[in-house]
């Protein structure tokens, strides 16, 4: 049978947010600038989705800014918040990213890094990670309006690639994310890269593992039996 077409997260589970922790301590004093960024970011896209308010992820990320500007009483002007959004074209790939992704290839799945972010965005971000020859495909939400964990978005992707959904497994790092492709009828692989508490209500997936480098030979071991 054939097999399936893996779609990845970008944020946090392929590129690593942690050199962005010293900017933002240094912007707005504190070190949980950047997490509190992070669920602010959450929260409104998803306010966004369950009332069909139409945004986007840099106008959703400069407004969060501000955000948190307010709550630690920090003066962000216009060249902070630029230096800050522009910080995101320039993550680093996680230590296990590459070797997992080219196995993975190697082996005959097809490789979607799949973002809330903008097609520009991703793309920048592929690039100057040097991960732009591990994807097959760089697709972004931005043409539905919505943003992941909506199950219209996971629908968009199995359009767009020409899958059924049923083919489909998302790999990321947020439960959130798995949970809204589970919801959609994808399958999905839960990384753990935080240790956090898989959260108790959310759909889990079959397939979970602390590195990429499990996620991918788990992912191969269910292939092999179809």
């Amino acid at each position: 049978m054939e097999k399936e077409v893996i779609l990845f997260d970008i944020n946090e589970t392929v590129l690593n947010l942690e050199s962005l922790k010293p900017k933002f301590r240094d912007v707005f004093g504190s070190e949980d600038a950047l997490s509190l960024w992070f669920s602010k970011l959450l929260h409104s896209s998803t306010v966004c989705i369950a009332t069909s308010v139409s945004s986007n992820f840099a106008e959703l990320a400069s407004a969060m800014l501000e955000s948190v500007a307010a709550h630690y009483n920090s003066r962000l002007t216009d060249k902070k918040r630029s230096e800050l959004l522009a910080c995101f074209s320039n993550l680093p790939p996680h230590a296990d990213i590459k070797e997992a992704l080219n196995k993975l290839r190697s082996s005959g799945f097809k490789t979607v890094a799949f973002s809330n972010s903008s097609l520009n965005l991703i793309t920048d971000q592929m690039n100057n990670s040097g991960l732009t020859n591990f994807f097959d495909t760089i697709l972004s939400v931005e043409d539905t309006g919505s943003f992941k964990p909506n199950p219209k978005v996971y629908k968009f992707a199995a359009e767009v690639l020409g899958e059924s959904v049923e083919n489909l497994r998302l790999v990321a790092t947020h439960d959130w994310d798995t949970h809204g492709a589970l919801s959609a009828g994808l399958k999905a692989a839960y990384i753990d890269r935080t240790g956090s508490e898989y959260h108790p209500l959310y759909l889990k997936p079959d397939i979970k593992s602390k590195t990429m480098g499990g996620i991918v030979e788990k992912i191969m071991a269910v292939n092999s039996q179809k």
